[in-house]
């Protein structure tokens, strides 16, 4: 007997025998239900031998057959008030346990997230992709036509998604286009560490999704349900189904604040803040300015994170604050880093050790922020030092920056689009899906192993603009990622260490270094980040202006 847990309520089985229902009794099921006809096999019991065994274990049953391959509304709602029914835990079993495990996934419809359906099934060894489209549609029968079709689809209204939908409407303008997104409000992410230390104001890091969409390009204002990539179709929330010839995925990914206990009871008071949220940044430069003594801590979780240098951003831009206000003699800083690493590329590294220096700050690699207390302003750390066993320690502190765990998104997590780790699985070089030829993507939520930040989507919005164009022409792809990505960490107020490298900490300077040696704080790479950087952004990057971007092309032999 192999029985699967689905969730706390419901664990499912392939077919067993009477003699094992005194076993489930003694594993703590209440009930039992049975989705297998009989007579389907010639090795199966019938039901009411399995019936009679489970009820001399105080089991109670439940009979509701159902044909293999044919899993009806009328089903799945007897298996929903079967559930309301019955005492649980429930232990269901048909011939292989996929019945049952579709069942409840089609009961459960109306009463859970779909990606938390799709998850909790996948976990247990269940694919439901067959039936996702009736997931969506509250566990009802959808018809299979889609509501609109577009030869290229974009999921994702984000820096990546834009950037490419102008880019490829420049390079094919009669392409139907249409991205994908609920958001009302489109953020200049890169902005926020400058509002945490007090140079840019927040509301300057935002505009309406609406004036940003490139003209003639469709905005599907709706979040994405499931993807049907064998169907060439994505479904909605509400079941509307949108059709493509070609995809594009970049919905960027997800900050995990709940993954760290008692986290969101204190983000935005009892001094914890994040630059890593609009509403919070501007509280990081009030903390900073108030802050006159007592210690203060800045968090970096295991990878992978968007914009891996934005937590010691936070701690340079504080540290310089209160070093040029005389305070700093006062403050004890620590950097928490569940890494082994200040930065990883190490060409960078001794330009920030000599901050980290300067502001006095104590560095603790390995540390990983598990729990915080806001009120009596503790934080707990697990500990994971190579060769050692983990420990936990707790540290008291005034004011704590946390960078929050960072996943895919859940709809992309449980979708055939994603790897085993949960990323969109795409070829390195060209970000084209492994498995489906017509499908791409871009920006934070794939799997190419280069840092997440703007500059690179900045780059592989063209690299995708181009290969997607090829492919309409019926051309391979001409155009090649070198895993480029730029990292401006403000060491201090007008300076910048100008990281930008490529695949395998490859340095990939956009300058020649009698300009701007990268690798040292330089005064010419803050005038880039604060006055050259955000009209690049709105004015070029979104509106398909290739300025500064030259992808490797394919070299024919």
């Amino acid at each position: 007997m192999e029985i699967k847990t689905i969730n706390a309520s419901i664990s499912v089985s392939p077919q067993v025998s009477a003699e094992e229902m005194r076993r489930i009794a003694d594993q703590g099921f209440r009930s039992v239900i049975c989705n297998r006809p009989d007579g389907e096999g010639a090795d199966q019991p019938n039901h009411d031998e399995i019936e009679a065994a489970a009820k001399a274990a105080g089991l109670e049953f439940r009979y509701l057959p159902v044909v293999s391959g044919r899993v009806t509304d009328e089903d799945s709602e007897a298996f929903g008030k079967a559930m309301e029914e019955l005492p649980k835990p429930v232990f269901a079993y048909c011939r292989t346990g996929t019945r049952c495990a579709t069942l409840w996934s089609l009961s459960q419809a109306e009463k859970l997230p779909v990606a938390d359906i799709l998850a909790s099934t996948k976990a247990a060894g269940y694919d439901m992709a067959g039936v996702v489209r009736r997931i969506v549609n509250g566990g009802k029968t959808p018809t299979d036509r889609a509501d609109a079709t577009y030869d290229v689809v974009i999921v994702g209204g984000g820096a990546a998604g834009i950037a490419t939908a102008a880019s490829l409407k420049a390079r094919k303008p009669d392409t139907e286009i249409a991205i994908i997104d609920p958001a009302d409000i489109h953020y200049y992410q890169p902005g926020w560490t400058m509002v945490g230390g007090g140079i840019f104001e927040a509301a300057d890091t935002a505009k309406t999704m609406g004036s940003l969409i490139p003209r003639g390009v469709h905005w599907i204002k709706s979040a994405v349900a499931a993807f049907e990539p064998k169907d060439n179709a994505i479904l909605l929330d509400g079941c509307r189904v949108v059709g493509y010839k070609r995809l594009i995925v970049c919905p960027g990914l997800k900050l995990d604040w709940h993954k760290v206990e008692g986290l969101v009871d204190t983000l935005g008071k009892n001094g914890v803040t994040s630059n890593y949220r609009y509403d919070l940044a501007p509280y990081t430069w009030q903390l900073v300015q108030q802050m006159k003594e007592g210690r203060a801590i800045f968090t970096q979780p295991p990878m992978p994170i968007k914009c891996a240098g934005a937590p010691q951003k936070a701690l340079y831009l504080s540290g310089d604050h209160w070093f040029r206000n005389g305070r700093l003699k006062d403050i004890d800083i620590e950097f928490m880093n569940a890494g082994g690493v200040l930065f990883g590329v190490k060409d960078y590294v001794p330009a920030l050790e000599k901050y980290v220096e300067k502001y006095q700050a104590k560095l603790n690699f390995f540390h990983n922020l598990v729990a915080v207390d806001g009120e009596a302003k503790k934080a707990t750390f697990k500990v994971a030092k190579p060769d050692t066993d983990p420990t936990e320690v707790t540290v008291e502190f005034d004011m704590m920056h946390v960078c929050p765990p960072q996943t895919a998104p859940d709809f992309i997590r449980v979708s055939p689009l994603a790897d085993a780790a949960g990323w969109v699985d795409v070829d390195q070089a060209t970000l084209r899906h492994k498995t489906y030829e017509n499908i791409w993507s871009l920006g934070d939520v794939m799997n190419a192993p280069n840092a997440k930040t703007a500059a690179a989507a900045r780059m592989q919005a063209a690299v995708v603009a181009q290969n997607v164009a090829d492919d309409i022409d019926g051309r391979s792809p001409t155009s090649l990622y070198n895993g480029y990505g730029s990292c401006p960490l403000t060491v201090e107020r007008g300076k910048i260490v100008l990281a930008e490298f490529g695949y395998g900490g490859t340095l990939l300077p956009s300058f020649p270094k009698w300009l701007i040696d990268g690798t040292k704080p330089s005064s010419l790479s803050w005038l880039l980040k604060e006055k050259l950087l955000p009209p690049v952004y709105w004015k070029a990057m979104l509106r398909g202006r290739e300025w500064m971007v030259k992808p490797e092309k394919v070299t024919v032999r």
